[in-house]
């Protein structure tokens, strides 16, 4: 198996995994390389190219950000986010840059970073090309790196070389994942334990979890403490602050009431990741709202809640995406939004049937109708801003996740469709879908105009 727990939840920054925490990571790789390799007193100028969706959709989602300061030395999981601005304003007026904050060089935006909106690489729609250059204008290094979605890199050349973890429990389907759990008599999240416990200890996968949900919950608390509008020029308005006091107001008298407070958590993530707010992925932070707000559902609404049925929820909705992962994709870029708030919605479902108790058979069950239910749903971002549709979307995919999981455990686990197979129609319906839905802001909702008041 490749992919771990540890990886389908990092800690990051908004707005995008893919386009923000990806691009930051390859920039901070390719000065490592440099300076590994002896050359980085050496290099005079740095040039970046953004390609694809990463070229198109870019300057909204923070990616010409996101390169400088990984440039600098800066990762996604530390960058002090209250001094980016004043760190790229600084950068801009010197025009140079301090590789891994030591060494600096000239470094002029225009000229050495460069969108090419009608050029997609092949291997992926966001690839970007770094090239380091001496004083004489000769190229000394150069890497092509592709963000895969979720804050996953490949370099290419290695697109096969991710490493392989060994495991005592290994799946590459949700079918293995069901037949190894039955032989062994475990539900679907003591295998996932079993399984990080290869490569860490129990304490250190627990402290993880508490470190994530810790992360979460304090995006959370931000969100609802939070008014203003949004940054990037739609001129979009906060609302979680404005929906949880009216909800602190009306009490518990609306039945529904529990509903519109995991509407309220999900947007209040959602809205710190657009305002570049630290982050975790689930899997990806374009989709970043629903875990969590589910998690808060959980153990806010649900009798006899307990930190043993959240730990369940974590592990079990990291199977979950790490057989989205490892069988199709969470690139918003390359299957549309499917893969990203379907893709969390389908973890969510399942992980919430782990925390109620429920049997691997529902918690499969409950993942497939969270992904059947948001088939084709493309990524259109209007202005490449990850705002609308986006932290709706993500309230919608949140209760969408809690209504499977009660539909699937209302029955024994039995149904026609396995996750298997929507997994694979997902993965299919995202190569026929159209470029201009996937994130290039060149279809759908992203055409609209808006008129700014």
């Amino acid at each position: 198996m490749k992919t771990s727990l540890f990886e389908i939840f990092k800690i990051g920054i908004g707005p995008s995994s893919s386009h923000t925490v990806g691009p930051m990571l390859a920039a901070c790789e390719f000065v490592a390389d440099l300076a590994s390799n002896g050359l980085l007193q050496a290099v005079q100028r740095v040039q970046i190219d953004l390609y694809g969706s990463l070229a198109l959709t870019g300057r909204g989602h923070g990616t010409d950000h996101a390169v400088i300061l990984g440039l600098c030395g800066e990762q996604p999981e530390t960058v002090d986010i209250a001094s980016m601005e004043g760190r790229l304003a600084t950068i801009r007026e010197l025009r140079a840059l301090a590789l891994r904050g030591l060494y600096p060089i000239g470094f002029q935006e225009p000229r050495d970073l460069l969108f090419h909106k009608d050029q997609t690489l092949a291997k992926h729609s966001n690839g970007m090309r770094f090239r380091a250059y001496n004083e004489s204008g000769i190229v000394m290094a150069e890497q092509v790196f592709y963000s895969i979605g979720g804050g996953f890199i490949i370099r290419e050349g290695q697109e096969s070389a991710a490493k392989v973890r060994t495991v005592p429990h290994p799946f590459g389907s949700a079918a293995e994942l069901l037949d190894v759990s039955e032989r062994q008599r475990l539900p679907i999240w003591q295998i996932v334990l079993e399984n990080e416990k290869a490569c860490h200890t129990e304490l250190e996968i627990h402290d993880y979890v508490d470190r994530i949900w810790k992360t979460m919950r304090e995006c959370v608390v931000r969100g609802l403490e939070t008014e203003g509008i949004l940054p990037g020029g739609l001129n979009v308005r906060r609302r979680a602050k404005k929906l949880a006091k009216r909800l602190e107001q009306q009490g518990a008298k609306d039945p529904l009431n529990p509903m519109d407070w995991v509407n309220a958590f999900a947007m209040a993530v959602n809205e710190e990741n657009a305002a570049g707010g630290r982050i975790v992925t689930a899997p990806t932070n374009g989709a970043a709202g629903v875990v969590p707000a589910v998690a808060h559902y959980y153990k806010g609404f649900v009798d006899n809640a307990s930190d043993e049925g959240l730990f369940r929820f974590f592990l079990t909705a990291a199977a979950i995406g790490i057989l989205y992962k490892e069988n199709a994709s969470i690139s918003g870029a390359e299957v549309g939004c499917q893969g990203e708030v379907g893709v969390a919605c389908s973890m969510a479902a399942g992980g919430l049937v782990a925390a109620l108790g429920g049997t691997n058979q529902q918690v499969e069950y409950a993942a497939e109708i969270g992904m059947e239910h948001n088939l084709g749903m493309t990524c259109d971002p209007i202005g490449g801003l990850v705002q609308i549709p986006c932290i709706e979307r993500n309230a919608m995919g949140a209760v969408k996740a809690i209504n499977a999981c009660r539909i699937a455990m209302r029955e024994d686990g039995e149904h026609k469709v396995s996750l298997d197979q929507v997994i694979k129609t997902m993965y299919e319906t995202g190569k026929d879908m159209q470029t201009r839905y996937k994130e290039t802001s060149l279809g759908g909702l992203a055409t609209l105009n808006i008129i700014e008041c």
